[in-house]
């Protein structure tokens, strides 16, 4: 059916190229889309809230926002600051309110995770200090959740001491 002729129509490459233009057009597009891409990493590299100076901080913001999120989970061992003494958290709640077997106390941020971020400072002491809001409930059995309230968190990073410590305070602090 098919002539000699037209197999061999799509592999006669023994005609002049063609397609030199096409290729230039193809190449100055890649470069301008390299070109692009690196500025656009750049832009984001140098606006990046968590980028933060380690060795001048003791440690990374990154690092630091955690270490205050870890000691949260431990709501147990926190203190509350009251008039310049260190209470723990558990003993306020369980004067107004006592645990029943199985209950947890929990504390967490209120703020945002932008918020959070931009709450986290150099100490010129050296270090970290943030501050925000945040929520403390019980946490009971099949999932039931009682809040008892708001307060502060002030949350330190000694460079010297080379550690994190969180605490919180009254809303009225």
């Amino acid at each position: 059916m098919l002539g000699g002729d037209m197999s061999n129509a799509f592999s006669d490459r023994s005609g002049p190229r063609q397609g030199g233009a096409g290729r230039a057009v193809l190449w100055v597009a890649i470069l301008l889309s390299v070109a692009l891409l690196s500025l656009v990493v750049a832009v984001a590299v140098r606006t990046n809230p968590l980028a933060s100076d380690s060795t001048t901080n003791g440690i990374s913001k990154y690092k630091f926002l955690e270490e205050c999120k870890e000691q949260l989970e431990e709501a147990d061992s926190l203190n509350v600051s009251l008039q310049g003494q260190n209470v723990p958290l558990k003993t306020l709640i369980e004067q107004s309110s006592p645990l029943a077997a199985g209950e947890e106390l929990h504390v967490e941020v209120a703020s945002e995770s932008r918020e959070w971020v931009a709450a986290a400072q150099t100490n010129p002491e050296g270090g970290w200090l943030a501050a925000s809001p945040v929520l403390i409930s019980i946490h009971g059995k099949n999932a039931s959740v009682r809040p008892v309230g708001s307060a502060g968190l002030q949350c330190l990073y000694s460079k010297k001491d080379k550690k994190t410590t969180a605490q919180i305070v009254p809303p009225s602090q």
